[in-house]
């Protein structure tokens, strides 16, 4: 018992058999972060596999900028061996469901055939409770299926790989990159990740669908003009608004900005998913619904429902809320008495 408990995390590269491959979402060969923990106690694993679904919950919403719904997956969805499987879905911008992470109880379901057991403080063997969560590089498909738009991507200023580009205009008139270096040692010297594009091969045009295309949260455009008058000219990528900062100020007004870009796109993207999100009451209007969104229904817990919505409209259901506070009394799918919230969706 004092070994316990044991928690294991790693990185590691999966190959999966996969009849249809979507590029992030569903590949052959993947990276997945995935742990194993080992626990005495029946509560113990109940509150690790609740603490791994919060910290997804918070990392796809802090930092990812994707808001999702956390619940609990049914016993036919739930994964083949667990005890419970909770999960975050996260809404595509075609208003398909993606799941974003799980996390298992096992219970004693692996450690009884397998026979893993721990000698308890009364010095007799019990056996041990498992539980098991991952996320995937499906997650680099989530940001980009649910920020991106026709100009390329858009990603969220926590996990840019660069935060700032800094662009030259008339790099070759005295001082612009002169100015430009100086502007760039300034950002790189407070935490910001920033790159300068000084390349003089491609115009200035070039450079700005290229990272605009690569997603880069902010632009700064410098040119013998914004120097003259002691700014940087600023386009943000989440809206393509663009103003001036005064150069004196330049870090502190980047990293207000790059904030209020990270809060607005969660803003949009939480708009679109509740905006396709309806609560539904009958079988009629959850077909209609899951054609580009969640419905989320009062279910009443038999798998030959599930079956027949997967069946009948390709819907599957996604996972059941933690607030259980019904929105009816009767089953969406047969009528008979329910007591059970899910959300219900197409999903890739």
């Amino acid at each position: 018992h004092r070994d316990l408990p044991m928690k294991y995390n790693q990185w590691c590269s999966v190959m999966r058999w996969e009849k249809t491959t979507r590029p992030f979402l569903r590949t052959a060969e993947f990276w997945w972060q995935e742990g194993h923990t080992v626990h005495a106690t029946a509560e113990e694993a109940e509150e690790e596999t609740q603490l791994m679904l919060n910290v997804y919950q918070k990392f796809c919403q802090e930092n990812l900028a994707i808001p999702v719904y956390a619940g609990r997956k049914s016993d036919k969805e739930k994964f083949a061996g667990a005890r419970a499987t909770y999960s975050v879905e996260a809404m595509m911008q075609d208003g398909k469901a993606l799941q974003a992470g799980t996390s298992h109880n096992f219970g004693t379901n692996f450690s009884v055939p397998f026979e893993v057991q721990y000698l308890s403080k009364e010095g007799k063997l019990e056996y041990c409770h498992e539980t098991s969560w991952g996320v995937s590089t499906r997650l680099i498909g989530a940001i980009i299926m649910t920020h991106g738009d026709e100009r390329g991507l858009k990603l969220p200023p926590m996990i840019a790989p660069y935060q700032v580009v800094i662009l030259p205009i008339a790099a070759h008139k005295g001082g612009v990159m002169e100015k430009c270096d100086e502007v760039f040692a300034a950002l790189k010297a407070a935490g910001i990740r920033v790159k300068l594009d000084d390349r003089d091969n491609v115009s200035p045009g070039w450079k700005f669908n290229e990272w605009e295309l690569k997603g880069v949260p902010v632009r700064v455009e410098m040119g013998p003009r914004d120097i003259e008058n002691g700014v940087a000219t600023v386009m943000r990528r989440d809206t393509f608004e663009k103003t001036t900062i005064p150069l004196d100020n330049l870090a502190e007004g980047i990293k207000e900005l790059l904030s209020d870009i990270q809060q607005n796109m969660y803003k949009l993207a939480d708009e679109f998913r509740l905006s396709h999100t309806k609560d539904v009451f009958t079988y009629d209007e959850l077909k209609e619904q899951v054609n580009g969104g969640y419905a989320r229904a009062m279910w009443c817990g038999d798998r030959a429902c599930e079956d027949k919505i997967k069946e009948e409209t390709g819907a599957t259901s996604r996972n059941m809320p933690f607030d259980q506070t019904p929105i009816g009394d009767t089953c969406v799918c047969c009528g008979k008495k329910a007591d059970k919230v899910m959300y219900f969706a197409k999903a890739y």
